[in-house]
């Protein structure tokens, strides 16, 4: 069954269980898939970073923190810990916050949970040394404030493969420890926007499309990623890892991640946190380190529905230095506003007979129709996914030699894929302790334009099909899924994906309810996906990191 497949791979990118649990059919599919599917992700090599140096990382910051105590920590939770941005921003326009004690807030929970200790997570990379003076600024702005932007003065995390001009850009690799950057786009928005960019998010090394054989999370430069639900027992699911972590772990007000097949919706899902995938070219993809222009994609990881509307709304705008970027929906006025009034009374959601059988799932969907939803049960399209892993190949190939030469630090003296491998193998048993076959394969593979031009169309023409069938049989307004279960038919369709928290399962591993449909129709997915959080509520914060 594809499902069950998909279920436990899923692809690249996403939560990976063992190969016990991947069996299916013998599909093409399958046999594309399967390079990223692994052994048990428990089975850890390393945990803690050799490249990071706790000292080092908060040197800059130390001065700044020393009037930050316990007692000014613990006083300030009730404020802070799982709040949404409007109510934080309210919490600052009374006078009971600023914008400098809230960034020294998550900075202090970040240096005193996520590395070297009983608690440690792993989810952060590097922390900006210049982001309490940047609050300072703001909290002078704030008077002048009444136009700006929900994320203005907001403690943003971003996935270590987007660059920043504060801090290197690593891709969580040895190669790029020393990748000095530009901001890229959505960065560059975020910021213009008054957004404070607070650090580095780890990630699966090079977005989860290197070694083929490694756990979900773990990178050489961050080391592995812990899930705050149970560290070394569940999955974190990747490659967004860190920001997924991050924002359950309340280490920031929000997070970037990024994704290609799965790599937001499946830590987001792990995490107990809201992910969405948005229409490929929504925003731009300049200044990422890529794995594939046909199908990646940043996106908001957030802990509330609102949240995610805020951050997607302040990254969006059209770039044209990437060739996927669309005009902006001129009657999305903006995507925070009116999210109460997307009720779900008579919309109708295709739900899979496969799933039916996880009763947070069956639950979910009651959900749904007490809320005036239609649930209308449909089966998979038996469709596959031919030369997908190929098509990862052949993008990466390009892609990766012109971020090279377009957006990463001229002092690297990289040009190419090959050009790291030779790299890593200067070192292999830290720079990759488990291997780089992923890599290995990209090298490896050719087509001629003609080739993978056929590629891309079956695989979207096929992916279409797997959603536009019931959406015309049934007249579905979207697709309800779990986790990441489906991200590899949504991301070559190029459909949007939202997922939002619908509970914990008998072992006590998070679950998210995902909502599917089609392209630019992110407001309808945040107004589906804001009414049932408000109904289900179902995100708990970690009770080991309250």
């Amino acid at each position: 069954m594809r499902t069950l497949f998909f279920l436990a791979v899923l692809t690249l990118l996403g939560c990976k269980n063992s190969e016990e649990n991947t069996k299916t059919s013998k599909n093409q599919s399958t046999a594309d898939t399967s390079a990223v599917s692994t052994k048990d992700f428990r089975e850890f090599k390393i945990l803690d970073s050799k490249y990071i140096n706790p000292n080092e990382l908060w040197e800059a910051l130390n001065d700044e923190m020393s009037d930050f105590s316990v007692e000014k920590y613990e006083s300030l939770k009730p404020l802070i810990l799982e709040q949404d941005i409007p109510t934080l921003q309210k919490h600052i326009s009374e006078g009971k916050l600023s914008y400098e004690v809230l960034t020294k807030f998550y900075l202090y929970r970040i240096k005193t949970f996520d590395r070297n200790n009983e608690l440690s997570l792993n989810s952060v990379i590097s922390v900006n040394p210049n982001v309490i003076n940047e609050a300072i600024q703001k909290d002078k702005e704030a008077p002048n404030k009444q136009d700006k932007h929900p994320i203005f003065g907001m403690p943003i995390l971003l996935k270590d493969n987007i660059n920043t001009a504060a801090m290197p850009t690593s891709a969580g690799a040895v190669a790029l420890q020393k990748n000095n950057t530009n901001d890229a786009f959505i960065t560059k928005q975020l910021v213009n926007n008054g957004a404070l960019i607070l650090g580095k998010a780890n990630l699966s090394e090079w977005a989860y499309f290197f070694c083929g054989d490694c756990p979900s999370g773990y990178s050489a430069v961050g080391g592995q990623t812990l899930n705050p639900y149970g560290r070394k027992t569940i999955d974190t699911g990747g490659s967004s890892s860190g920001s997924g972590v991050a924002v359950a772990a309340n280490f920031c007000a929000a997070a970037v991640g990024s994704e290609t097949a799965g790599s937001i919706l499946s830590p987001a899902s792990q995490n107990s946190v809201v992910g969405l995938k948005p229409t490929i070219g929504l925003l731009s993809r300049t200044g990422i380190v890529p794995i594939s222009s046909t199908l990646d994609t940043p996106g908001p990881i957030t802990r509330t529905v609102i949240d995610n509307a805020i951050v997607l709304d302040a990254m969006k705008g059209y770039d044209a230095a990437d060739f996927k970027s669309i005009e902006q929906n001129l009657t999305v006025k903006n995507y925070y506003e009116d999210l109460s009034k997307g009720d779900l009374k008579g919309k109708r959601f295709g739900a899979f007979k496969e799933l039916m059988t996880d009763t947070l799932y069956a639950n979910a969907l009651n959900v749904l129709k007490a809320q005036g939803a239609e649930v209308i049960v449909i089966s998979e399209e038996k469709v596959d996914l031919p030369d997908f892993l190929r098509l990862l190949n052949l993008d990466m190939k390009v892609d990766l030699a012109n971020y090279f030469s377009e957006y990463a630090d001229d002092e690297l003296k990289f040009n190419s894929l090959e050009d790291i491998m030779l790299y890593n193998e200067t070192d292999s048993l830290n720079i990759m302790p488990y291997g780089q076959n992923l890599f290995i394969g990209v090298a490896e593979d050719s087509a001629t334009k003609e080739e993978f031009d056929a590629i891309k169309n079956v695989l979207k023409s096929n992916g279409k099909r797997f959603f536009d069938v019931p959406f015309k049989a049934q007249n579905l307004d979207g697709i309800i899924s779990i986790n990441n279960y489906h991200a590899a038919e949504a991301a070559v369709a190029e459909y949007p994906a939202l997922t939002v928290p619908m509970g914990y399962n008998s072992q006590g591993v998070p679950e998210g309810l995902t909502f599917i449909t089609t392209p630019e129709s992110e407001k309808s997915l945040l107004q589906w996906g804001y009414a049932y959080e408000e109904a289900s509520n179902m995100r708990e914060l970690p009770k080991n990191y309250n």
